[in-house]
């Protein structure tokens, strides 16, 4: 559904973006991460079809970004960040102005309008003018014309900013039920729990170029190594912990505690537990210990 190739954009000494390929297939939630300059801006426009890539290519929804720019803008819904609302309209008239630049009938609007408003709590808020919205409340009338016309393809910056976390969770929710098999979502967010909730993949881009990419699984393995597992017993372990040695790698251990790494957890939890178990020591827990998007971000980040 978004295919890019070796993406660069040049302004004139400055690369923004360079050499960036990334693949989003339908169905799937890839979300952009990376510090503020990294090019994330520049790559939505691009796929957007707002800038020309200086050289690479990309298509969105089967459409070149370059030869069918036209068929590209209306194939996509884009929330900004600048919203580029009219504070002197009201939440109707503004979807319908939108509507209509769509080619939506106005019954068809209408009713697209009323289900998002509603759906967003934003009913009872229609007949004030968009000036006296709060920051929360432009945010969603930005992403409902977003979605106005049934995009197959939406691109989507910090779309819970500025939200109240009841309605940063109604927004989440919603972007989980876009998914569909027709359907892809470029999320760009410095948010990385709601990354981590919402993306099937995650790629981290670093001065204009993806340094990461995979699931969040995947890249937690790959660029933290093997799960960190926490044993904890009703019992001193005493010499226990040494005797797990040849097992696994005991990576710190207290009186009634233990953590250690182990390539293969599903081979050698069950033999822990059996030598414990042999010498009457109770299992009170054995479970991984989280490890977040965060810790992945940062490392990657710091070594680039």
């Amino acid at each position: 559904m978004v295919e890019a190739h070796e993406l660069v954009k040049q302004f004139d000494d400055f690369i923004a973006v360079r050499g960036l390929s990334l693949h989003v297939q339908p169905g799937e939630v890839l979300a952009l991460l990376g510090p503020n300059g990294a090019g994330k801006t520049t790559t939505v426009r691009m796929l957007h079809a707002i800038l020309k890539p200086t050289s690479g290519w990309a298509r969105v929804a089967g459409y070149d970004v370059v030869r069918q720019a036209e068929a590209v803008r209306r194939s996509v819904g884009v929330l900004t960040e600048h919203h580029g609302l009219y504070f002197r309209m009201q939440a109707e008239e503004y979807l319908s102005f939108f509507g209509e630049l769509y080619g939506l009938s106005p019954a068809v609007c209408r009713k697209r309008a009323t289900y998002w408003l509603e759906r967003f709590g934003m009913s009872e808020a229609v007949s004030k003018r968009l000036g006296e919205y709060s920051k929360g409340m432009r945010q969603k009338l930005a992403l409902i014309r977003a979605l106005l016309h049934d995009p197959p393809v939406l691109l989507l910056d910090e779309p819970t900013s500025a939200m109240d976390p009841e309605s940063a969770r109604l927004v989440r929710d919603a972007i989980s039920q876009l998914r569909s098999a027709n359907r892809a979502i470029i999320l760009c967010t410095h948010n990385l729990t709601e990354a981590e909730q919402l993306a099937d993949q995650i790629a981290i881009i670093r001065r204009g170029t993806i340094v990461a990419r995979g699931s969040p699984e995947q890249l937690k393995r790959d660029l933290l190594g093997p799960a960190l597992l926490e044993l904890r017993t009703a019992a001193p372990l005493n010499g226990v912990a040494h005797s797990l040695s040849d097992l696994v790698e005991i990576v710190e251990a207290g009186d009634n505690w233990l953590r250690y790494r182990t390539p293969d957890p599903a081979t050698y939890n069950p033999l822990i537990l059996q030598r414990l178990t042999e010498r009457r020591v109770p299992v009170i827990t054995l479970a991984e210990v989280p490890r977040s998007l965060e810790d992945v971000y940062l490392q990657v980040i710091a070594h680039q």
